[in-house]
């Protein structure tokens, strides 16, 4: 098989396509013959090497993939040779082939094309648990979703969009606010120009906010969590505020750390607010809680409820400047990486 390689951590020119040994798929797994693939910002930071959930280089990331079932391992059910599919995968996706509990696989709506597919797992997963099961976002709410033409901010604002009487503030470079409030985003912030804080404050009447939706961290924690009204949830799920393009900065990571707050019970207790945390990949072991999940999403997805959003394809040799995409934050929903034909 064919696959993108980090050879060593760096910048982005450190990747490599490489021919490897085809996996086999283990008991309960299938090999699904990848025709496109995700790439997140965990992909990139692994790159980088902050990524601390990443394998040893030299290694193959990737969570997510779109393809069609190659092969089934002993006990795999549910699924035939030449099945299409999308799915979640524990690194290794960034190649033409490979393998995956079967349970992390579901079946592709006719209409949908691979490179959409591929566009789907990971971001829409993360929505969901952000604001369904742990967000638990109420008819009326307010919710400030940060990094809103990412693809996570997207799905967010999907998701959000299906409650009824919901207010939403989102941060974006101001050439994607249109996009945005196209998309149904009331509130769209440039936090390049903008305090994001005040003009939240400024737009609410001091009121802030009932739930936000975090992946910058470091001292952005501290201004989100002062933004939230009463009985108001902080949802954390990355630190994008630690990288920069190119190789990593120990620097940035170490400046960051330090700026990030120290909440405490008895804090959280006198303010009535609420921090959660959220690493999707520490969770596939909750089989039965993904499960559930995926099957939410496939169906939105046949559903029609749901439509992922991609920004740009790149094959496999062009797989640096898929990086550099992410890192330069140009991207408006979700970089998909193909094998070149």
């Amino acid at each position: 098989m064919k696959a993108i390689v980090i050879p060593r951590h760096g910048a982005s020119s450190v990747l490599e396509v490489q021919e490897l040994p085809d996996p086999p798929p283990k008991a309960g797994e299938v090999r699904i013959k990848v025709r496109a693939a995700g790439l997140n910002f965990a992909e990139v930071s692994a790159r980088q090497g902050i990524y601390p959930d990443a394998p040893k280089t030299p290694c193959v990331v990737g969570y997510e993939v779109a393809g069609t079932i190659d092969a089934l391992g002993e006990g795999a059910t549910g699924f035939a040779v030449g099945d299409r599919v999308w799915a979640l995968c524990k690194f290794g996706g960034h190649a033409t082939l490979v393998c995956t509990p079967a349970g992390m696989a579901r079946r592709m709506p006719d209409a949908l094309d691979f490179e959409h597919a591929a566009a789907v797992p990971v971001v829409y997963a993360t929505a969901l648990l952000l604001v369904s099961d742990y967000g638990h976002l109420q008819p009326g709410e307010r919710v400030l979703i940060h990094m809103a033409a990412g693809g996570v901010g997207l799905a967010a604002i999907e998701l959000c969009r299906r409650v009824p009487g919901v207010t939403l503030f989102g941060t974006a470079s101001a050439g994607k606010h249109a996009f945005l409030k196209d998309r149904g985003l009331d509130h769209p912030i440039d936090y390049r120009t903008q305090d994001y804080e005040a003009e939240v404050m400024r737009l609410t009447g001091g009121k802030g906010v009932h739930l936000v939706l975090d992946a910058m961290g470091g001292r952005n924690w501290k201004k989100n969590y002062r933004l939230l009204s009463p009985l108001g949830r902080l949802m954390v799920f990355g630190m994008s505020a630690g990288s920069r393009a190119g190789s990593r900065s120990l620097l940035l990571l170490i400046s960051q750390a330090l700026q990030s707050p120290r909440w405490t019970p008895l804090g959280l207790m006198d303010k009535n607010k609420a921090v959660m945390g959220l690493n999707l990949g520490h969770l596939f072991t909750e089989t039965d809680r993904i499960a559930h999940g995926l099957d939410q999403i496939g169906k939105l997805l046949a559903e029609g409820a749901i439509k992922p959003t991609v920004d740009r394809v790149f094959p496999f040799s062009q797989a640096a400047a898929a990086h550099e995409r992410i890192e330069s934050r140009s991207n408006v929903g979700k970089v998909v990486l193909v094998p070149d034909v």
